[in-house]
């Protein structure tokens, strides 16, 4: 059995799960907003009988104790009942996340990605660290709320030499990447109240690089004759964008970085400068990759469909896993 947890209307989730039901795979779908408000679970113990950790399902309990694989793509908050008063909603999700989160805890099985090392891979000052340890290059990059250094940082490389960007950016909290320019040098005071990334521009091509396990799907994205070349999710549309090729040692790094991080999947960005340097600028853990798949027809969604299908086996043992996992 294959858990895939995410959310209804994640493009990237349905289009491997479709493939998971073509290959006759039996697949479980979870999203944590259901709980407790919208679904039911009866997790068992006893000194006599296996545990068992049953959840609501369209088609009845289903017991998570079967899944050999659980794919942790993208997760919704719980939600409780709108029945519940204010004074006591902390307690209910707090006894939710006890629960739901111990069961998932419990279940023997794969998971891609690790729940903990995705979480810690999603905090960029982390992946900057590891980064640098692997030996990739990275742009000067400065973290502050403290608007005086944000001012000397920009001044030592240069008003509209410098971006700045947000940690996170969702559709429902949007936040380009932007370069400084002399207005915004009025407004750093602003800093004082979060901590914002500042970071040398790096002129060049951008990379998407999709990494499933060991196998790296490159993508060129180059948006330097574009509108906004300054972040290429603004302007795909009129960007050049074709498979690549990355040189080795760009490759081994890369699948160091990964496994250091813990990680088997991975959406990495990058930029190549016209000497051929190769900067290091985030890895997002459940990053998109349907728009490389359109645009060049790299076969990313069936290799996530298959490498999840390959742990789907009772009977493979730990030996064969690490190897089909690390090579």
């Amino acid at each position: 059995m294959i858990l895939v947890i995410s959310y209804p209307g994640e493009e990237h989730t349905a289009e491997v799960v479709q493939r998971l039901d073509k290959q006759g795979c039996e697949v479980v779908s979870l999203d944590l907003a259901d709980f407790p408000a919208k679904k039911g679970l009866a997790l068992t113990w006893s000194s006599d009988l296996n545990p068992a950790y049953y959840v609501d399902s369209p088609t009845g309990p289903v017991d998570l104790s079967r899944v050999q694989v659980a794919w942790w793509r993208r997760v919704t908050p719980f939600v409780v009942d709108d029945a519940i008063n204010t004074g006591m909603r902390p307690f209910a999700l707090s006894e939710t996340t006890q629960a739901v989160h111990g069961m998932l805890d419990a279940m023997n099985c794969r998971w891609v990605n690790p729940r903990r090392a995705d979480d810690a891979a999603h905090h960029k000052p982390y992946q900057w660290a590891v980064a640098r340890q692997v030996g990739l290059k990275l742009p000067r990059t400065l973290v502050t709320n403290q608007p005086e250094t944000a001012r000397e940082f920009i001044t030592a490389i240069g008003v509209g030499k410098t971006i700045f960007k947000a940690f996170l950016a969702s559709f429902e909290d949007w936040r380009e990447t932007r370069l400084i320019e002399q207005e915004d040098m009025d407004r750093l005071d602003l800093v004082r109240f979060a901590p914002v990334i500042f970071q040398e521009y790096i002129e060049g091509v951008d990379l998407r690089i999709t990494i499933i396990g060991d196998q790296i799907f490159a993508a060129e994205i180059d948006a330097r004759q574009t509108s906004y070349p300054v972040d290429m999710r603004m302007v795909v549309g009129e960007s050049v964008v074709k498979a690549v090729e990355l040189p080795t040692n760009v490759r081994q790094r890369l699948l160091k970085l990964q496994r250091t991080l813990g990680l088997d999947y991975g959406a990495i960005d990058m930029r190549r400068t016209a000497a051929g340097d190769y900067f290091f600028l985030e890895v997002n853990p459940a990053g998109q990759w349907l728009f490389v798949e359109q645009y060049t027809g790299l076969p990313i969604s069936q290799a996530m469909a298959d490498y999840l299908v390959a742990f789907d086996r009772p009977f493979v043992s730990d030996k064969l896993v690490h190897e089909n996992n690390h090579g």
